[in-house]
C-alpha cells in the first residue's frame, strides 16, 4: 500500500542530474508518523522520498523527479551533491534493532521498482553512512546488507586486489567502491565494515578487503 504525504522540502534536481544512487537511512524517532511529521515540516529542512514502517506500509513524501533533503554533505564515487544525484528512502527504525520482515519484503519490492524506472544498478544502492563517513551511521549494523545483495539489489562480496596488506591498499581498495568521501584511516575502516561486515574488530586483516 502507497500512501502519499508531500514534504514542502524538496525542489528541482540541480544541473540536469537524475538518480544514479539509492541512499538508505533509519529514522532515529520514535514512530514512523513522527518520523513522517519531520519530514513533511518546513521548520525542519529535511525531507526524504519514501518511508517505509515497520508493517511495510509505504509513504511517498517527494516525487522521484525531485531533489530531496536526505543526504547532506558527503561523496560517493567521487561525486558530490548527492541529493540531486539519488533516491532517498527512509526505514523507521532506531538503529537500535533488527529491521522487520515486512519492512524488509516492502523494501525489495521498492527497490526494485526504482531501479528499474532508472536503470540504477546494485552499485548504485548506498547506506547513508557509506557516502558520509563519521557524519552518519544509517542504516546502521543492524540492516540485512547481505538479504539485498542476494537478490541482485544491492552489490557486496568482491574481493580487491590487495597488494600488500598496509592502510595505503586498503585505502586504494576502498576508493575502488566507492568510498570517496575524506575520513582517516581508523574511520574507513570503521565505516566499510559498517556496510560489510559490522561483526568484525581489531586491526586491518585481508578479508577488509572484500566489498
Amino acid at each position: 500500500m502507497l500512501r502519499v504525504q508531500s514534504s514542502p522540502n524538496c525542489g528541482p534536481r540541480r544541473d540536469g542530474l537524475t538518480p544514479t544512487l539509492i541512499v538508505i537511512h533509519y529514522t532515529a524517532m520514535e514512530s514512523a508518523q513522527a518520523a513522517v511529521e519531520r519530514l513533511c515540516d518546513p521548520r525542519a529542512e529535511v525531507s526524504a522520498h519514501y518511508l517505509i514502517d515497520a508493517q511495510g506500509a509505504v509513504t511517498r513524501m517527494v516525487e522521484e523527479d525531485q531533489r530531496a533533503w536526505h543526504a547532506g554533505a558527503g561523496e560517493w564515487s567521487g561525486m558530490n551533491d548527492i541529493n540531486s544525484r539519488s533516491i532517498g528512502i527512509e526505514l523507521d527504525n532506531r538503529g537500535t534493532h533488527p529491521f522487520s520482515a515486512p519492512q524488509m519484503d516492502a523494501l525489495e519490492v521498492l527497490l526494485g521498482g526504482i531501479m528499474q524506472r532508472w536503470k540504477i544498478p546494485a552499485a548504485g544502492v548506498i547506506g547513508h553512512s557509506d557516502m558520509a563517513p563519521g557524519r552518519k551511521s544509517d542504516p546502521g549494523p543492524h540492516f540485512d546488507w547481505a538479504r539485498l545483495e542476494r537478490v541482485g539489489l544491492a552489490q557486496g562480496g568482491t574481493l580487491r586486489p590487495t597488494g600488500a596488506l598496509d592502510a595505503s591498499a586498503f585505502r586504494e581498495a576502498a576508493r575502488s567502491a566507492g568510498y570517496t568521501a575524506k575520513a582517516d584511516g581508523d574511520m574507513l575502516l570503521r565505516t566499510t565494515r559498517l556496510r560489510h561486515a559490522p561483526w568484525r574488530t581489531g586491526p586491518l586483516q585481508a578479508a577488509d578487503f572484500r566489498f
